[in-house]
């Protein structure tokens, strides 16, 4: 699943390709979990400019003026350009730009959501969390710190992958209880956070700078299933945690 840096690269090559154009169709081959009739998107967005694409949490928002088509791709939805007609299957979405340019979300398990003016939500981005608030969260959370980080009700954009990079990069187990940590090891969290986010989203530029799909992962320092090692020489280990493998070593410090 793509995680918030890979979002954050769609939605600047997304703007590159389509930032200005007018929508001139949109299709929804698979609308079984679109919030609103066809009939209903098409009326709100048809004719209108795209503004701007900018990822919320883990979902991608198109602008078109006053209204936002919201795209959550779940697991393995995947973007496509195409010129005329679009011949991908699994599409869910497929939006015809003037020109003849288009974008389709496809998905084999019809799982990727289209969502027309998705509800705005009072929960903190990872890349603007403040030390303040994740301390407040984290003190009233008996789950391990790794749910927690997870959770898109306290914290939106981090999923399971650079959850594990995170916890690592602070040296945190990620099976330590949320509440257990001291107040040292949640500011060293709270820099980790920001850290991993932002290299992760420089490297993915520099390795696959158009990219709109898909996942560049070799970079990652833990979680790559065929290192059996860390940078700094620590055996990874692999445990699953919530029904998710979750990538660590003995260099994290177990709170309890």
């Amino acid at each position: 699943m793509p995680e918030l840096p890979d979002l954050q690269v769609f939605a600047r090559n997304l703007n590159k390709l389509f930032k200005g154009k007018t929508l001139a169709k949109i299709e929804t081959p698979n609308h079984k979990k679109l919030n609103v009739s066809v009939k209903e998107l098409k009326s709100a967005l048809e004719g209108k400019e795209l503004t701007n694409v900018r990822r919320v949490g883990k979902e991608l928002h198109f602008e078109f003026g006053k209204h936002a088509l919201g795209l959550h791709l779940m697991l393995h939805g995947q973007f496509y350009t195409f010129d005329g007609d679009n011949a991908h299957k699994f599409t869910i979405v497929e939006l015809h730009f003037t020109g003849g340019q288009g974008l389709a979300l496809t998905d084999y398990q019809g799982a990727a959501t289209p969502t027309l003016d998705p509800e705005e939500k009072d929960v903190p981005d990872a890349l603007a969390v403040e030390l303040a608030y994740l301390k407040e969260k984290l003190s009233k959370k008996r789950s391990p710190v790794k749910t927690v980080l997870m959770d898109q009700k306290v914290l939106r954009g981090i999923g399971n992958a650079y959850a594990d990079e995170i916890l690592w990069e602070a040296r945190i187990s990620p099976f330590s209880p949320a509440n257990k940590l001291p107040e040292a090891a949640v500011k060293k969290l709270a820099k980790a956070i920001k850290e991993v986010l932002e290299d992760a989203e420089k490297q993915i530029i520099k390795h696959s700078p158009d990219i709109i799909s898909g996942e560049v992962r070799d970079f990652l320092k833990v979680h790559l299933p065929r290192h059996k090692q860390t940078e700094t020489g620590a055996a990874i280990h692999q445990k699953e945690l919530g029904g998710r493998k979750t990538y660590y070593t003995d260099e994290q410090e177990v709170f309890d």
